[in-house]
Formats: C-alpha cells, sequence, structure tokens
C-alpha cells in the first residue's frame, strides 16, 4: 500500500499556469443540460486529452423523481468516461453529468472552488493529485474498495481516499521506424546527440500523465538534480514541447520529430492507425493508475452515488465500457479489477520493466517542479 506521509501546503500556485492554458475549464460557461450530458467542446487536438470543457453544472442540482436524487457531476480527463457516465445513469437511474478536460486545468479548477466545490467525483490518470486533495481533506476517505488484482491492492492509499480503475505507462518512447533504426534503449541515451531535434513531449502543468513521467525519470536516475539535468540537455538538443499526447503525436506523423515521450495507451492507439510507429519500454517505465476521488464536502446522497459509480466501474459491465469507449486511446489499459483481462493489443504488463513512484513523496513538489520545468523548459 502507499505509504501517508506528513501535510502539505496547497498547490494553488498551479493554478495560474494551468488555468492560462485551460481557460475552458476555469470560465463560468454553462454546462450541458440533461441528466448525462458531457459538457465538450469541439478540439482540434487528437486523442481524449485534447478534448476542452466548460464549468460544471452546480453539484447540488435536484433532480426529483423516483426519491430525491441529486446529480452527480463527473470530472474527468479519461477518453472513456462519455461512454461509462452514459452507462451508468442508463444502469441505475442516477442522474449524471460529465466535465471533460485535460488533467491540469480540471485539477487546478477543483483547487479554485475549494470552498464551493462544483463538482462530486474526480476520474483521471496518475495519483500525485489524488495525494495533493487527500493532504488538503479534500477527499472522502475510507471508502469501499471493490476487489482488485494484487498491484491493484498495492496503490490503494493507506487512508482509502481514492481508488484506482486501471494502469498505463506514464512515458514509453514511441518512434518512428521509417526515420530511426536505432531507437534508444536506457533514458540516459535520449539525451545523446543522435537525437537532437528528434525528441518531443508534453508540458506536465496541462498534461495529466507528463508530471509522473518527469518525476518517474527524477526518480529513476537518483534524484530531483540528476533529472533536472537531464531535461535541460533535452531541451539544449532541441526538445519539442506541446499541450498534450494529440499535439505530440501530431509533430511525431508529420515528421516534425522521430520521438514521442507520452502515455503508453495513447502510443499503443497511434501504432494501430499509423504505419511506422513502433514503442519502446525503457527501464523502469513509471506506472500510471487511472484513479478516482470523492469531494469531501460532497452531500450524503452524492457520497452514496459516487460509491456506487466506483463499485459499477470496477465491475464488468464498468470495465466493458471502459474498454470499449476509446479503442486506440484510453482503452488500452491494462485492468486492476478482478478477473478482468486487458484487450488483446496489449502486451504483457510483467514482461515489461516498471516502478511505482511516491504520490505522496511527489504530490508535495507538484507545483514546484511543473514551475521549474515551465521556467527552464517550455520557454
Amino acid at each position: 500500500m502507499i505509504p501517508r506521509r506528513s501535510s502539505r501546503t496547497a498547490v494553488a500556485v498551479l493554478l495560474a499556469g494551468a488555468c492560462a492554458v485551460g481557460v475552458a475549464a476555469c470560465g463560468g460557461a454553462k454546462s450541458g443540460s440533461g441528466a448525462g450530458s458531457t459538457v465538450r467542446p469541439a478540439s482540434s487536438a487528437r486523442g481524449p486529452s485534447g478534448t476542452e470543457a466548460a464549468s460544471a453544472a452546480s453539484a447540488t442540482e435536484t433532480v426529483t423523481g423516483e426519491g430525491s436524487k441529486q446529480t452527480l457531476i463527473v470530472y474527468s480527463a479519461q477518453g472513456y468516461a462519455p461512454n461509462s457516465v452514459k452507462a451508468f445513469e442508463e444502469e441505475t437511474g442516477i442522474p449524471t453529468k460529465l466535465v471533460e478536460n485535460s488533467t491540469g486545468p480540471l485539477f487546478a479548477r477543483i483547487q479554485a472552488e475549494k470552498a464551493s466545490p462544483q463538482w462530486g467525483l474526480f476520474w483521471v490518470d496518475g495519483q500525485e493529485p489524488f495525494a495533493s486533495l487527500d493532504e488538503q481533506g479534500m477527499l472522502v476517505k475510507n471508502l469501499e474498495i471493490p476487489k482488485l488484482t494484487a498491484l491493484g491492492e498495492e496503490l490503494v492509499p493507506v487512508d482509502h481516499s481514492f481508488v484506482p480503475t486501471g494502469i498505463t505507462l506514464a512515458c514509453a518512447v514511441i518512434y518512428n521506424s521509417r526515420e530511426l533504426t536505432r531507437p534508444p534503449t536506457t533514458w540516459e541515451q535520449l539525451a545523446e546527440s543522435r537525437y537532437a531535434g528528434k525528441i518531443g513531449m508534453n508540458n506536465p502543468s496541462v498534461s495529466g500523465p507528463t508530471y509522473p513521467c518527469v518525476v518517474g525519470v527524477m526518480n529513476h536516475l537518483g534524484s530531483e538534480a540528476k533529472g533536472e539535468a537531464f531535461f535541460e540537455k533535452l531541451k539544449k538538443n532541441g526538445l519539442e514541447i506541446s499541450e498534450t499526447n494529440g499535439n505530440t503525436l501530431h509533430l511525431l506523423e508529420t515528421g516534425q520529430i522521430s520521438i514521442g515521450l507520452i502515455q503508453s495507451s495513447a502510443e499503443l492507439g497511434a501504432t494501430e492507425e499509423v504505419k511506422g510507429l513502433k514503442i519502446a519500454f525503457l527501464p523502469k517505465e513509471t506506472v500510471l493508475p487511472s484513479n478516482i476521488g470523492v469531494d469531501a464536502k460532497a452531500p450524503p446522497v452524492v457520497r452514496e452515488e459516487a460509491q456506487k459509480f466506483i463499485d459499477w466501474v470496477l465491475s464488468p459491465a464498468g470495465q466493458h465500457q471502459m474498454k470499449i469507449g476509446d479503442p486506440h486511446g484510453d482503452s488500452l489499459f491494462w485492468p486492476v479489477a478482478a478477473s478482468t483481462k486487458p484487450r488483446p493489443e496489449l502486451p504483457e504488463l510483467s514482461s515489461i520493466s516498471t516502478q511505482q513512484v511516491n504520490p505522496y513523496e511527489w504530490g508535495k513538489k507538484e507545483a514546484s517542479i511543473n514551475r521549474w520545468f515551465t521556467a527552464h523548459i517550455v520557454e
């Protein structure tokens, strides 16, 4: 299990940068109407990480019917969330609304709403945001945990403040085999001159999986300082920074770069759609769980609905929707629900060298590391 650490200060310093990128997530536009609606304007970015959203409806909206129910507001960056939310509402009769955006803007929005939360349930990749919210007292503790695999149980924090729902890897190497015949085999090789001007990755302040990628590299190399030196070498070598997976994949597909460092699910989907793209898994790939957390200020009825959503997501019906909802993206995950098999496109997770990073340790540093990355690598 993940050890609990001492309390930390709020990461409100993240707000300005993330909100500047995700204006839609920090504005006051109205959400879609009707139960189960999705707030999701069109976006040119490819994949679920490029989806932008307007603001949520009030989490206290009451829907009358058979008994009094309150709308469950789901903030999510998962590509399968639209399918899942719709199916959950249809099967349970619980009115549910989805607000989609990239993880960074959603996390910033939750921080901005701290005094008056407009969300009920948070569902994104990466444990660090949840560890931060937990230590600020913003998550319901002692959630009931459905039956999980052994690895899934390892990913549950001791206070049960968030629940893993699946696993991807934070950033493997995706490369164009038509241009690159010798892909790197270690993280250190990425900084060599032969890859100068050929590498792209996302901005960790916007793309949820990228912060675990950055700290995973730091953890693997032995310290934050060594990780900073590594990324500074990449920048000197012409590292391209984009906002989301879709933007980095566009650079790769158009030949502007030859290597991308993005989430494994997006990589696997791209290899199925674009000829010549291949994946290389480097030593100590960072395990990236998707997780669900529940607003600590939510009324009891919303907490009950959120627990039902968790139970449903990890049930056979919920797992089915996760596996079909985004077949070339987030659906390419390794399950943590007991007795659930991954899609056949995935390799055996046991065949890949992996590591877990402590979200309570690295979550404390998220604001400062993102601030450093923006100042020294992005700009």
